[in-house]
């Protein structure tokens, strides 16, 4: 359809694919041009089925729109036209393949940008067939963009098919929730209710892509979970009650345990994924009744970072990609960040060496120049073994703490990548933060970064995970997990499911299960019907307005798209009534703006900072002992939307977790493929379908955390065992 007539040419050329040269003269509109786009537009609808009425794609469409300005009257082709078998490509897309005009935008988007070839073309002529592998499905955690490159409604959205049509739908702007980067959204609406989510472009963030956590995750907010009512438990039984008795209740139970036990007996937790206003007012909330106990780092285990740190990513994200050498730190980047991780996929096409420290070894779909796996326990020797190096190419002296430290093969040809750059970036990643050596890692990449004149950043786990440092929400009394090692009496939760967004879960349900009285601020029902005392509805980010700052330290507002469901509140309403029925100064805010003027008072930038005052590395461990943990958070299981969206759970990555360990321990094991093994860890339990993956580190079971089947085990990271379960015995009858 870009055909043009240039002058001295014999035929017509594509405008796309011809190179401009001095004196050259197109004509885009002459008779021959046209001529040209309407035969080329009548050969695309000669097979073309007459579904538009029926078609999702309806209203949208790229091929009705050039068909009313190229199109004909009627159609001179008689012979019937041809039909294609629809093909499974998972839970996400849907497929009418009749449709399909043969434009290859789906094959190209999965090799050039996605980094996998999932789709493909088989056939010839009117014979040709876009198709996935044999027995496979579409499952890029990127995927949802070919159903936007689709110029025909040949690739729709299958969470959406068939429920709406296009001049239905009321569009708003809105930011995501999920991950650190602050994706820029186009929320559709109808009756109230969200029916789709799309990008919106945004070349600084997110471009022009999506991906399928922050596409498909809408769903989750439509939940049979709901919770629509406030509820209260009186003499063991919850009842529903108004929302005037149930702040009363809330607010006198406060009372209650600060005057028989002291303010420092209350504990505050929230997710990283609340908005800024929601963290700010829990803060000043708990400090207004006298405790400082208020964390937002649920995952974290390691506090050792001076409160003077607000970790974000040290550059902006757009520059990314003049970057020539970079190291990873503890991310399985393709499914913590999805678009930063193609970012870097584009520049290592170009000029960048990527270099990885991980303890798994997954396939992130791009050229990684040079890796080290290594268990757990060894992640600070590793990484110490790299700045040995590099201060030895440097001809620097090389830290006190590493100068003992033996360099090996993979540390070296580490270090000698980043040496040879020029524009160098040192990245700590998710399984970084988490790690109980958080802070020495820390101290580890700012020593390389410093050597190497390099970029120092911290790749946001959550929304707010800059934006909770801002608030204050970060711990000036105990820490998150001291909150749960060191049980109090009462505990305010904000959007947290503990057993799902804690460190250590099973910690955290023994914590709450003995406290004297639990609130739970949640848009869901979960497992606080087992140990709450109350239960207050708040919005998600679709029903309330707010601010996330993104891990870059970009501050974006948005504003709700839906009323509150039912009777839930914004929860930033919820926090300014308790703060006036606990008589707390400050709590006149009429607006969310209001408390963001309060929140978030002069320059953002000038506030974040990801150096560590004092970075003492400190001694360097060797090993740990036993079998070790390598717990991630799986991209669909990462908050408690995400965990409710019906087709991503159907997805692979949403797969039941197994136990994945290398040949060697699991010989030692004495298992066999089928087989089920029994992990322990710190008394309890989780049976799983044991995994074979040669390229992880010895001694090592890979578990995913924040998943149901492991919510009964210890902490992400530590000791554990595990033995093989015994098929049960067949008996003949």
């Amino acid at each position: 359809m870009c055909l043009v007539q240039v002058e001295k040419a014999p035929k017509p050329l594509p405008a796309c694919a011809t190179p401009v040269t001095n004196g050259m003269k197109v004509f885009t509109h002459s008779d021959q041009a046209v001529n040209a786009q309407k035969g080329v537009m009548e050969f695309l609808l000669i097979n073309h089925p007459l579904d538009c009425p029926i078609c999702d794609q309806g209203g949208e469409c790229q091929l009705q729109d050039l068909a009313v300005g190229y199109g004909g009257s009627g159609s001179r082709y008689d012979e019937p036209k041809r039909v294609v078998n629809n093909k499974n490509l998972g839970p996400l897309i849907s497929t009418d393949m009749t449709r399909c005009i043969h434009c290859t935008r789906c094959v190209r988007f999965g090799q050039e940008v996605a980094g996998i070839m999932e789709l493909g073309m088989i056939g010839r002529g009117e014979h040709a067939e876009i198709i996935a592998f044999v027995g496979k499905t579409v499952d890029s955690e990127l995927s949802g963009n070919v159903i936007d490159l689709c110029p025909v409604g040949a690739l729709t959205s299958k969470p959406f098919r068939y429920s709406a049509r296009t001049w239905e739908l009321t569009r708003h702007s809105s930011v995501s929730p999920h991950c650190g980067l602050g994706s820029n959204l186009t929320v559709q609406v109808k009756q109230n209710r969200v029916m789709r989510v799309l990008p919106r472009e945004n070349e600084a963030i997110n471009e022009c892509w999506l991906s399928d956590k922050d596409r498909f995750s809408y769903e989750g907010l439509n939940s049979a979970d709901r919770l629509v009512k406030p509820m209260i438990k009186t003499d063991g039984a919850w009842k529903e009650v108004d929302w005037q008795v149930a702040l009363e209740f809330v607010a006198n139970g406060l009372k209650k345990v600060r005057d028989q036990h002291g303010a420092a007996q209350i504990g505050a937790l929230a997710t990283p994924h609340q908005t800024l206003e929601e963290l700010y007012l829990l803060q000043k909330l708990m400090r207004g009744i006298g405790s400082t106990n208020v964390d937002f780092r649920t995952r974290q285990a390691d506090f050792g970072a001076a409160a003077t740190v607000v970790p974000w990513l040290g550059m902006p994200i757009s520059e990314i990609a003049q970057l020539d050498r970079v190291l990873v730190i503890g991310s399985t980047l393709r499914k913590d960040h999805p678009l930063i991780a193609n970012r870097l996929r584009q520049a290592a096409k170009k000029q960048l060496q990527l270099n990885l420290i991980h303890a798994a070894d997954d396939d992130l779909l791009m050229r990684v120049a040079n890796k080290a796996i290594a268990a757990p326990s060894r992640f600070a020797h590793t990484l110490a073994q790299v700045v040995k190096a590099v201060a030895l190419a440097k001809g620097a002296a090389a830290p006190a703490d590493v100068a003992a430290v033996e360099v090996g093969a993979a540390a070296q040809r580490i270090a000698d990548s980043l040496v040879s750059g020029k524009n160098a970036a040192v990245f700590l990643g998710n399984f970084a933060q988490h790690h109980p050596a958080a802070a020495q890692l820390h101290a580890l990449a700012q020593t390389l970064a410093d050597l190497l004149g390099a970029k120092f950043g911290i790749l946001g786990e959550a929304a707010n995970s800059v934006g909770g440092h801002l608030a204050g929400a970060a711990a000036g009394g105990l820490d998150a997990r001291q909150l749960m090692a060191q049980p109090r009496k009462a505990y305010v939760l904000l959007g947290v499911e503990p057993e799902l967004d804690c460190f250590d879960p099973q910690q955290a349900m023994a914590a709450l299960k003995q406290a004297q009285f639990v609130v739970a601020m949640s848009p869901y029902q979960h497992g606080a019907l087992d140990y709450a005392h109350a239960l207050l509805p708040i919005g998600p980010f679709t029903e309330t307005s707010g601010t996330f700052v993104s891990t870059e330290g970009r501050a974006q507002s948005f504003r709700g798209v839906v009323q509150p469901l039912a009777e839930t509140r914004p929860a930033w309403k919820v926090l300014r009534v308790l703060g006036n029925l606990l008589r707390v100064a400050g709590f006149d805010y009429d607006s969310s703006e209001a408390v963001l003027k309060d929140a978030l008072p002069g320059d953002v930038a000038a506030r974040l900072n990801n150096r560590l005052p004092n970075a003492a590395i400190g001694k360097i461990e060797a090993q740990g002992a036993g079998i070790e943990r390598i717990a991630e958070v799986p991209i669909y299981q990462s908050d408690s939307i995400v965990r409710r969206a019906a087709s991503l759970q159907k997805t692979h990555d949403a797969a039941a977790p197994v136990a994945t360990m290398n040949g060697e321990l699991f010989g030692q094991l004495a298992l066999r493929d089928g087989d089920q093994v029994k992990i322990t860890q710190g008394g309890g339990t989780a049976t799983l379908a044991a995994a074979r993956d040669d390229k992880l580190p010895a001694n090592c079971i890979r578990v995913p955390a924040a998943h149901a089947l492991t919510a009964g085990l210890g902490g992400m990271f530590g000791a554990i065992t595990a033995e093989r379960v015994a098929a049960p015995q067949k008996v003949a009858v």
